[in-house]
């Protein structure tokens, strides 16, 4: 029997069958948005799965059918601006769960049930593979909150498509479809919703088919240069992420967001 990962029912439903452990993100009435308590389980679980013997590959998915997770949540925001001890909490589990997923020598699999926006982007990013239904979109909007694109997204996207087209979406801010997402590499697949599982379980079977020493090892040959890459550039990402939560321009953003209106930005 796997580990016992009750702990985190509040926030994570967690479920094991046959060396697979199925993560889910569960936030639905708020599409699966970023909370404090989500948060710091998403900073601490990775451990216990990765010393896990009866763990051999994970599945990341997340409740509802309509995202994977919408990332920042403005009331969340809001809270961050006026309640500064939430915010010096999130900078250091922001770093592990990054670490983290990438530490893990387990196989992670991100299924992709619905849109990947920010911080859920950053998350599927984590991943080995990114299985996504064609309907899904992914973008990193950090920008049109007004904020820097520290929490990952600066480092996983460039290594996945490359700095050009990085630097497109992620000063932007803009979206993309699943099959536009599979074209540039920045996911394995999009296929049909009725297709997900099917496609998902291929590739579990394939994984879990093959010797679990050689492919734990060469997944730490391969993530090497992202850890190095993490390293390097999450505590800058962290700091000028918090200089831009700050700033009169986020502020800006969560108030029109809460509106339903578009900010006016001044750059202070």
């Amino acid at each position: 029997m796997p580990r016992n990962y009750t702990a985190y029912e509040a926030n994570l439903r967690i479920g094991y069958e046959d060396r697979i452990l199925t993560v889910t993100l569960h936030n639905p009435e708020r599409m699966n948005a970023n909370t404090p308590e989500m948060h710091a389980a998403l900073s601490t679980v990775w451990d216990e799965i990765n010393d896990d013997p009866e763990v051999q590959l994970v599945i990341l998915t997340a409740a509802g059918e309509r995202a994977f997770s919408a990332g920042g949540d403005p009331v969340m925001m809001e809270r961050m601006i006026e309640e500064k001890e939430h915010w010096w909490q999130t900078v250091p589990e922001a770093r592990r769960i990054v670490f983290r997923m990438l530490e893990c020598e387990k196989p992670i699999i991100a299924r992709v049930q619905g849109h990947a926006v920010g911080f859920g982007a950053t998350l599927a990013l984590c991943a080995d593979l990114i299985v996504a239904v064609e309907t899904a979109k992914f973008g990193d909007p950090h920008v049109q909150a007004g904020l820097a694109c520290g929490d990952g997204g600066a480092l996983l996207w460039a290594q996945h498509v490359g700095y050009a087209k990085a630097k497109e979406f992620l000063f932007t801010g803009d979206l993309l479809t699943a099959r536009e997402a599979a074209e540039i590499g920045l996911i394995n697949h999009a296929v049909p919703r009725e297709e997900l599982d099917a496609k998902v379980d291929e590739l579990a079977r394939k994984i879990l088919s093959g010797a679990p020493q050689a492919i734990r090892l060469t997944k730490n040959v391969m993530n090497l240069p992202l850890r190095q890459a993490a390293h390097a550039t999450m505590d800058l990402g962290m700091a000028n992420e918090t200089i831009s939560t700050y700033s009169e321009d986020h502020r800006a953003a969560v108030k029109a967001m809460q509106k339903k209106e578009t900010p006016r930005f001044t750059g202070k």
